[in-house]
């Protein structure tokens, strides 16, 4: 199978989009284990929970509260005597690489993993432009080595990893179930079909054991191919 702009469309339910292009040049330039269904069907699924289905691929600023104390939030390598960091350094690509210091550990992967990449923390829109706005979400799965969570079907560990608890978890189910679906060549909403066929309850919920069926169907696929 390959996945395209397309692919990543069905699964939001929406036309494709720049940012969802972007996404797969990402995993084009560096596909870091996300060929493997089983891990890309978590990956895009939490993708889609945290870009609103590809909607943004940037912070959308207030100022809020929050936002405004960025300039001081030494601990993400912002500048505390230097105003106007935090708004720089602001979430940026689907996975909010956020801080001075997240800037410039994605260059530095970049560059370790033989890319080119510019100097994100010298000029930081840079990062969304393509292919870097698709591996910033890669850098940060990879470096939270969260493809060992996926290929245990930990979907609840890998959201604790991203978020810090377990906010949107039904979201973040929903859209791994239909990123699966799509992968196994099903339509997005077609539980009940995936169910009949695997001859599980054919109740159309994809409750755990639902979910753990089609873990399981993704893991016998071939590693997919990208493309434009």
């Amino acid at each position: 199978m390959q996945v395209t702009a397309s692919t990543l469309a069905q699964i939001a339910g929406t036309g494709a989009n720049s940012n969802m292009r972007s996404v797969v040049a990402g995993l084009t330039a560096l596909p870091s284990g996300l060929d493997r269904p089983h891990r890309l069907a978590h990956y895009l699924g939490q993708l889609a929970h945290e870009s609103g289905a590809w909607r943004y691929d940037r912070e959308v600023w207030g100022p809020t509260p929050a936002q405004q104390r960025y300039d001081t939030r030494t601990d993400l390598g912002n500048t505390a005597a230097r105003d106007g960091d935090g708004y720089l350094y602001r979430g940026r690509t689907g996975m909010q690489i956020t801080g001075k210091s997240n800037y410039r550990q994605y260059r530095d992967w970049c560059r370790g993993s033989g890319l080119p990449a510019p100097d994100f923390v010298a000029q930081p829109d840079l990062v969304l432009t393509d292919p870097w706005e698709g591996l910033g979400p890669i850098w940060y799965w990879s470096t939270r080595e969260l493809n060992l969570l996926a290929d245990g079907n930990g979907l609840d560990a890998i959201t604790i990893r991203i978020n810090g608890g377990t906010n949107g978890i039904d979201d973040r189910r929903a859209k791994y179930v239909r990123a699966a679906l799509v992968l196994l060549g099903y339509g997005p909403t077609q539980i009940r079909e995936f169910q009949r066929a695997e001859h599980i309850g054919a109740d159309g919920i994809a409750g755990p054991t639902t979910r753990a069926t089609l873990h399981a169907a993704l893991t016998h696929l071939q590693p997919v191919t990208f493309g434009a």
